[in-house]
């Protein structure tokens, strides 16, 4: 199906998954008249009335309006039973001045409410209101926004509020109510620029306030729930801010804490229906089955085509990686309410990561017809067609997809490390994961990024894990040296147990730990650029305890660190209580434990009796590195001679030893500068980037021209930075020379794991390969070197050809032969080759 990218007029750039109902947003976001913000002067008692609901004082807008029956008076009295789910009470006080007014703010409320709760004579209600109007005030534009978007006019909506906002630019009621809009269509960029405006003139304006915290609350959890706190200051009855909080709650994993946001929304409007479908998906998270229907039915007897009901427990149950179950919850959440274009687009979302595509597909072409606003429905649309031109490649029960620019090159090496991977890690848990499992690897970030979560960006990822689903950069992505692939999808490989292992019910930070873990397992190399930060952060005293850790992968300055804190908790709970007690942990999450109970089922202790010991450990563990970081008293600008004797009373400081080092590299005395770097190297062995002695070690022997001193050095410098390509080529540079052919090949091995579009370093590991009879690793490595494009063709098509005959693909090898015979007649050694193939096939031994 063609779509029509003219029709998103904006493109937009959120996930918008913490937007509630529409209708419901809209009749608790306006407190004021729609004519916009409240006069400071105005005393009358509508404007009172108005005051105390913008601060949740709902119950004495009665006696603030006295005896005043006008139409104002009448939506102000609704709005505050709407706001405490009074809504039989709300319809009567409108529904007169709706029929006397049918373009007016009671007609909007009444056709709001109704909408609400899934009543017919809603659409009827805010129809009337579209046609009716015959001013342009900023209030009548206002009223026609909200109205066009309850009705699903999301373009005739955003061009009423941008008409409202041209004629009151600070208006901060048009300013958030347009913003809402923006969040809904998932426009990140405009709906901060939409709240930040509304703030502008009214700094405590709650509706705003938390429209801004819904905003951000994907990238900056902990600064949107500072921004929702300070909104519950003004009005502590705001619904819509205790349901973010507890949303935000839910993605740490604190259900109790969620569920106590919750019970203040229900206190203020025990009716809400968001309120009560998200109470209900707690039930279903904790396995309460019944309790779940019971609630459901609770929601669907108040609003009988509510589809959320199902929705929104479908949406926690993928929060929480139960991508199976958010598939049926969303389907039952379309049985309700048929056609629901959030829902199709949710499915949608929902299928791609449980590996259907086909399905998928369908759900968001479904989707993108009834609402083809929604851009991140039109991104994973486009990210499901340049799948389409990927070659699909089949090995057992793994299917890995790679776009054409890059299977020649990365296509025997991705089978060959997920097969290596999906083999040793299934061995080591004893435990063989359901399949297929599919791999997808993209050339764009921004494609990655939209498979993954349907959006561009999502800067600070490199691979992601769905249980049976895994997507992940190439080495083209990102720049030579920036990541590891092979790291990567090793990492997100281990992923696949843990999760399939537990049901996908691990805690993230168990499951992130175990990846990290398995990464170092498999190569030591892997992992170890957190050792330095992690020392540092232990000794402030910054560490997360283990109850509170999952919270560190919602904050952005925590994240690096509990990565690698959590993959050290799961390495000492191996080590302690053993791999099989391990495996015993993850199947009692599997059979719906939580952390305290599944703790104690497998290893028989507390989690606080985990943290004890855990922390006796890394104590111990990082003892000495910790002490050789604490910085000594360094005089400002101080001399040569200053730092000899401060390196010489503090011979186990680290930052002592360095700072002797670059002021002697500095003076010229490069023997000194080596001799405190190696004392520096021997203290912190981990120390990564410009803290690395060994990376200065390496740069001054080349200098001296101590070619073996500078290859131990980089030796060094690639054990603890196993990225860090440029070191790896300098590394090769210096090998190659010496003549030791071994040594050379493992040296450009190191390069062409790192970017296999290097054709050098492919060539040099598979002419080793040839001389030494490996055919599968010849074979594989000089087919990417070809791929990548080396400088001499014929000479690259000559090796592969002399790599498929040692494997026995005589016709393959002839192929290659040919090709080079092509590219130049005259070339002996294909010359040769070919004759020794026909004469091969004609009978004789080549």
């Amino acid at each position: 199906m063609a779509r029509d990218r003219e029709a998103l007029q904006t493109q937009v750039l959120t996930t918008g998954r913490r937007c509630f109902a529409v209708c419901a947003a809209l009749l608790v976001a306006v407190t004021t008249s729609s004519s916009g913000q409240i006069p400071a002067a105005d005393a009358s008692p509508a404007a009172a009335a108005a005051r105390a609901l913008n601060l949740g004082q709902y119950d004495r807008v009665d006696e603030l309006l006295g005896t005043a029956a006008d139409e104002r008076a009448a939506v102000l009295r609704a709005r505050a039973r709407i706001a405490r789910g009074r809504y039989v009470e709300a319809e009567k006080l409108l529904s007169g001045f709706a029929s006397t007014s049918p373009a007016g703010d009671a007609a909007l409320e009444l056709g709001l409410l109704q909408r609400y709760l899934g009543r017919q004579d809603g659409a009827r209600t805010l129809q009337t209101v579209l046609s009716r109007s015959t001013t342009t005030s900023p209030a009548d534009l206002m009223r026609l926004g909200m109205a066009a978007r309850a009705l699903g006019r999301f373009q005739d909506a955003n061009g009423f509020f941008r008409n409202a906002n041209a004629l009151a630019p600070d208006d901060p009621v048009i300013n958030a109510a347009w913003g809402e809009l923006f969040l809904e269509k998932y426009n990140r960029t405009e709906a901060l620029k939409s709240f930040q405006a509304a703030l502008k003139v009214r700094a405590d304006y709650v509706p705003a306030q938390v429209g801004l915290a819904k905003t951000t609350a994907d990238e900056n959890p902990p600064a949107a729930k500072s921004a929702v706190e300070a909104a519950l200051k003004t009005n502590p009855g705001y619904v819509p801010a205790h349901l973010l909080l507890a949303e935000l709650a839910l993605d740490e994993r604190q259900r109790d804490e969620a569920r106590g946001f919750i019970q203040k929304a229900l206190a203020v409007n025990p009716n809400s229906l968001e309120a009560r479908s998200l109470e209900a998906a707690i039930a279903l998270l904790e396995g309460r089955s019944g309790e779940f229907q019971k609630l459901v039915d609770g929601v669907l007897a108040l609003n009988p085509s509510y589809g959320d009901a199902y929705r929104v427990a479908g949406d926690q149950a993928a929060r929480n990686y139960r991508f199976d179950e958010a598939v049926e919850l969303t389907r039952k959440a379309l049985s309700v309410e048929q056609g629901a274009a959030r829902a199709y687009a949710d499915l949608g979302g929902h299928l791609l990561r449980t590996g259907d595509e086909p399905g998928a597909r369908r759900a968001l072409e479904t989707a993108f017809k009834a609402d083809p606003y929604n851009v991140v429905t039109f991104n994973q649309l486009a990210m499901l067609d340049t799948v389409d031109t990927f070659e699909t490649i089949r090995d057992g029960d793994l299917i890995i997809r790679l776009h054409p620019d890059e299977v020649g090159v990365m296509r025997d090496q991705v089978v060959q490390l997920a097969r290596q991977s999906l083999e040793t890690l299934s061995k080591l848990h004893q435990f063989r994961p359901a399949g297929p499992i599919l791999v997808e690897m993209f050339p764009k970030h921004d494609d990655f990024a939209v498979r993954t979560i349907g959006l561009p960006g999502f800067i600070g990822a490199l691979g992601a894990c769905f249980g049976r689903v895994v997507t992940l950069d190439s080495p083209r992505a990102r720049a030579p040296g920036q990541f590891s692939w092979e790291a990567t999808l090793w990492h997100e490989m281990a992923h696949v147990i843990s999760l399939q292992m537990s049901n996908n019910r691990i805690p993230r930070w168990l499951s992130e730990g175990m990846s990290q873990f398995e990464e170092r397992r498999a190569r030591p190399e892997w992992g170890r650029e957190m050792e330095v930060p992690f020392a540092q952060a232990l000794e402030a005293g910054k560490l997360l305890k283990l109850r509170d850790i999952q919270e560190g992968f919602s904050d952005p300055r925590m994240i690096s660190l509990v990565y690698h804190q959590s993959s050290l908790v799961v390495e000492h709970l191996i080590d302690t209580y053993g791999e099989q007690a391990w495996w015993r942990l993850l199947r009692a999450y599997g059979r719906g434990l939580e952390t305290d109970a599944a703790f104690k089922d497998a290893f028989g202790v507390t989690l606080d009796e985990v943290q004890a010991s855990f922390d006796a450990r890394i104590e111990r563990q990082y003892a000495d590195v910790r002490r050789a970081l604490r910085a000594p008293q360094i005089p400002p600008k101080p001399s040569v001679d200053q730092l000899k004797a401060l390196a010489a009373d503090n011979p186990g400081s680290f930052i002592a030893q360095m700072a002797l080092a670059r002021a002697v590299f500095e003076a010229g005395d490069l023997p000194a500068a080596v001799a405190a770097l190696e004392r520096a190297a021997l203290l912190v062995p981990a120390a990564t980037g410009e803290q690395n002695p060994n990376a200065l070690i390496a740069a001054v022997a080349t200098k001296q021209g101590d070619t073996a001193r500078a290859i131990r050095a980089l030796e060094a410098v690639v054990k603890v930075e196993s990225s860090d390509v440029e070191a790896s080529r300098r590394l090769a540079a210096l090998v190659a020379p010496l003549g030791d052919a071994a040594r050379t090949a493992a040296a450009y091995q190191r390069v062409a794991s790192l970017d296999p579009f290097d054709a050098q370093a492919q060539t040099v590991v598979g002419r080793y390969a040839l001389r030494q009879k490996d055919a599968p690793r010849a074979v594989r490595a000089l087919r990417a070197a070809l791929a990548a494009g080396p400088a001499d063709k014929a000479v690259a098509h000559t090796e592969l050809a002399e790599a498929y005959l040692l494997a026995g693909q005589a016709a393959d090898a002839k192929r290659e032969t040919l090709a080079a015979l092509e590219i130049a007649p005259s070339f002996e050694r294909a010359q040769d080759l070919l004759l020794r193939l026909v004469g091969a096939q004609a009978g004789g031994t080549p």
